[in-house]
């Protein structure tokens, strides 16, 4: 029970979140979005990179299919669907209305070939819905590869046949000085029995209630942001 409220609280988080989610502010802002963009997700849809599929219950999606890499931990704890070599898509061409991919693309050491296997399985017109951090420290080593800016993102989708029709940066203001406060706090705690959640509930809360506070008092900034949330549309094949 206590775990699939703590889970909930990290990918969905409320009010409660603040007290066990040190990525409360990251973490609150990526749902917002999502929920917001994900009203365009409908039909077959692809959830690539799925892990849990904590977002499922935001789109409209007539069938919902969780991609994952074949390995044995992906096996054990994630929800996919499908398993496959990390390389080729295992569904033929044109088979999905949408595809959402969240917090993936910085993992992947060829984003070109990526992009275009997400375009192969898309029906034209399909849409995609993406996300990617911009400032974030390294995370899942050594698998982590990349950071995209907005102009970055915009290119690699435009030349992977992709038309965007909405970009959010998430959390533009002071806030990411805050949240990066606590990703820092929980690196160094997390390894340490009890300092964890000590951290978490008495360090990391405070932090999160201040930023929310001077986030709203200091002017926004598109230069500095902590993540970005794309709604596209595939206009060619590639």
């Amino acid at each position: 029970m206590l775990e699939k409220f703590i889970e909930k609280q990290y990918f969905e988080p409320g009010i409660s979140g603040i007290l066990v989610n040190p990525f409360y502010i990251s973490r609150k802002n990526l749902f917002t979005a999502i929920k917001s963009f994900g009203k365009a997700i409908t039909g077959k849809t692809l959830d690539v990179g799925c892990g849990t599929k904590p977002y499922e219950h935001l789109f409209s999606s007539s069938e919902y299919v969780g991609l994952e890499i074949e390995t044995t931990i992906n096996r054990e704890m994630k929800k996919a669907d499908v398993f496959y070599d990390g390389t080729t898509f295992p569904f033929p061409d044109g088979e999905f209305d949408s595809v959402v991919t969240n917090q993936v693309l910085e993992h992947v050491f060829n984003p070109e070939f990526f992009m275009s296997e997400i375009n192969r399985v898309m029906k034209k017109d399909g849409k995609l819905l993406l996300t990617v951090p911009f400032v974030w420290d390294e995370h899942e080593q050594p698998y982590d590869y990349a950071r995209y800016s907005s102009f970055g993102l915009t290119s690699i989708l435009k030349n992977a046949g992709f038309e965007i029709t909405e970009l959010k940066k998430t959390a533009n203001d002071f806030r990411v000085i805050y949240q990066l406060t606590n990703a820092y706090f929980y690196k160094v705690t997390r390894n340490i029995p009890g300092l964890k959640q000590f951290t978490t509930l008495f360090i990391c809360s405070i932090i999160t209630l201040i930023g929310l506070l001077v986030g709203k008092i200091f002017p926004k900034n598109d230069d500095l942001f902590l993540d970005i949330v794309v709604l596209a549309k595939k206009v060619d094949n590639v």
